[in-house]
């Protein structure tokens, strides 16, 4: 009988590893990933060391081209563009992941209770779900900004509290079916508390598409953010976005192309970023793919 070289036999991977690898594998999101990386550090560090504060004027000093004084130039009011422009970079991060991170509690829990209960439980929830769909989200943001003021915070809260919606019904299909599987049977069966087996056994099994939906929500986020804040409705002066800068580029983007070409720039960049990784996470683990 042959003997079987256990040295040289290919070792099993888990989901998590194979996907690892597998992402490594898709340039365009490593690429994205590393955008990120860099935008993040920009933002953190760049307005500590330009030797500018965000909020700083010289309006002898205003609509000044880019120079080595001002890298990215100034604006109307002669404040340095290229520090305004990575703080509001803090700010729309900042709107993203706490939005994002509002809308996954909502969602999750939603999703979860719906799709494990089932039966007019999930029936009752999932009409409250369609019904709000049929709801202009935008208009509803609006309302609540308008109500609760223009707080900065209250907005974060605001985007998440109407952007739950679709994982939601994310979580409730994969619960729903995780529900049926005999894991969980033998669980129920065993007289294991249904609180533990939704949080130790079912969500942690959910954690791929929940994943690969919120690197595809942060951008929606941050780009609801910056309409809101064109449109004056989100973060207000002296605080800045990228949407706010955007829409004070707007005024004088014919004679002084600089103002919006820049925060223009990187909030491009950060929405392409985020969805080419979010595309690659997709593939990475999709459990149809992983036996290429």
């Amino acid at each position: 009988m042959a003997k079987i070289d256990i040295q040289n036999a290919e070792e099993g991977t888990s989901l998590w590893k194979d996907a690892w690898l597998r992402l490594k594998k898709n340039k365009a999101a490593v690429t994205g990933a590393i955008i990120l990386c860099i935008m993040v550090l920009g933002v953190i560090i760049v307005p500590e060391i330009t030797g500018y504060s965000y909020e700083e004027q010289d309006l002898f000093r205003s609509l000044e081209p880019p120079s080595s004084d001002y890298l990215f130039g100034t604006d109307s009011l002669g404040r340095d563009l290229l520090t305004r422009v990575m703080y509001g970079g803090r700010i729309s991060f900042l709107v993203g992941i706490v939005a994002t991170a509002v809308s996954l509690i909502i969602g999750v829990s939603w999703g979860t209770i719906a799709g494990y209960f089932g039966g007019r439980i999930d029936a009752t929830m999932m009409r409250i779900v369609d019904i709000m769909y049929g709801m202009p989200v935008i208009i509803l943001v609006i309302l609540l900004t308008v109500i609760f003021e223009r707080n900065i915070f209250l907005l974060f809260f605001a985007l998440g509290a109407v952007e739950w919606l679709t994982m939601a019904r994310i979580v409730r299909g994969q619960v729903a079916s995780l529900r049926k599987q005999d894991f969980v049977e033998a669980l129920e069966s065993m007289g294991v508390r249904k609180r533990t087996i939704l949080l130790k056994h079912i969500v942690p099994n959910t954690l791929g598409p929940i994943i690969v939906y919120t690197t595809l929500l942060i951008p929606n986020v941050i780009l609801a953010e910056a309409f809101l804040s064109f449109l004056g409705l989100g973060v207000q002066p002296p605080e800045t976005s990228w949407g706010l800068l955007i829409s004070e580029g707007v005024r004088d983007m014919r004679a002084y192309p600089w103002p919006l070409l820049f925060p223009g720039v990187f909030l491009a960049l950060t929405l392409f970023s985020l969805n080419f990784l979010g595309d690659g996470l997709r593939d990475a683990l999709d459990p149809k793919s992983s036996k290429d």
